[in-house]
């Protein structure tokens, strides 16, 4: 016998340790806090980090750092970074593929072909970064001299509660129009399957984007989200997650510094998606400017 066999033979599983992703790095929970993670048909998986509110503290803090630098890049610089995290999606089908189906209760083919439409769901929002201006923005007619003219910008931070059934498509449906529109974001998982997006954040992190534009953290989705609904420094939240009562309890919280809120509503991830969720977190500057006169005649310009 071989020692490479005789290694085999005797070698141990190496369990994945999942963490956090705050700020570009990967810390455990503050509490020290996890609980189990189980497929669909209860088989343990592994551990999960349990956030805390100074969790999302910490996230928020993350986000608001990072928000001057990413709002003011270019449209078609964010579109770049949004390719390259694609790419690496790409290169790695093969464990997202595990860790949907083993979320989701999927046969590999099922779950290959959801992680495939989620990776082309992200190259479609890449694509939206440097055109949506286009769209939602442009000159108004007015009645006098003036140029009117109107602006799409960033809203800020976003708090996101990642669809709880749809572990990978969901979660990147809700991630990628926030970000490619200027916004950082802070993500809760899905509760019950939180690995693919852990996971993400491994992407994330060797990828172009700046630590801080998406911070992920895992755990009871209605233990975290009120804290960041009602966090001063949070200026939307997406309540995709959320049942009927948390969604209630938390608008409510929003109110408090008049939050961005989009409410849940069925969606079907697997259908290609409109421009509505990148404009759900886009505020709209209008800028009024004289145009003036040219010579006696008083000719305009």
């Amino acid at each position: 016998m071989s020692t490479v066999e005789k290694s085999e033979q005797r070698r141990l599983s190496v369990f994945k340790t999942y963490k956090l992703y705050v700020g570009g790095k990967f810390p455990r929970s503050e509490s020290g806090r996890v609980y189990e993670v189980t497929d669909s048909k209860g088989k343990w998986l592994a551990n999960a980090p349990q956030s805390s509110r100074k969790d999302a503290r910490d996230a928020v803090v993350a986000a608001r750092k990072a928000f001057g630098g990413w709002s003011g890049a270019t449209a078609y610089n964010r579109g770049q970074i949004l390719y390259r995290i694609a790419e690496m999606l790409e290169g790695r089908k093969d464990q997202f593929t595990r860790e949907v189906a083993d979320a989701e209760g999927l046969s590999k083919s099922k779950s290959a072909a959801v992680v495939d439409a989620a990776i082309d769901r992200w190259v479609w929002y890449a694509g939206w970064t440097d055109k949506i201006a286009q769209v939602v923005g442009g000159a108004n007619p007015v009645a006098g001299p003036y140029f009117n003219l109107s602006s799409p910008e960033p809203t800020g931070v976003v708090t996101v509660l990642a669809p709880q059934e749809s572990s990978f498509l969901g979660l990147i449906s809700v991630i990628a129009p926030v970000i490619a529109t200027g916004n950082t974001a802070i993500v809760i998982a899905s509760e019950n399957s939180p690995l693919p997006a852990l996971s993400l954040g491994e992407v994330l992190a060797t990828s172009d984007l700046p630590g801080g534009v998406v911070n992920i953290l895992s755990g009871r989705t209605s233990e975290i989200a009120p804290s960041l609904a009602a966090h001063q420094d949070v200026n939307a939240i997406d309540l995709a997650g959320a049942d009927d009562v948390l969604a209630k309890e938390l608008e409510i919280a929003a109110a408090d510094n008049l939050k961005r809120v989009l409410r849940p509503q069925p969606v079907d991830y697997a259908e290609t998606p409109g421009t509505d969720r990148l404009t759900a977190f886009l505020e709209t500057k209008t800028v009024w400017h004289p145009t003036g006169s040219l010579g006696a005649s008083g000719s305009s310009y």
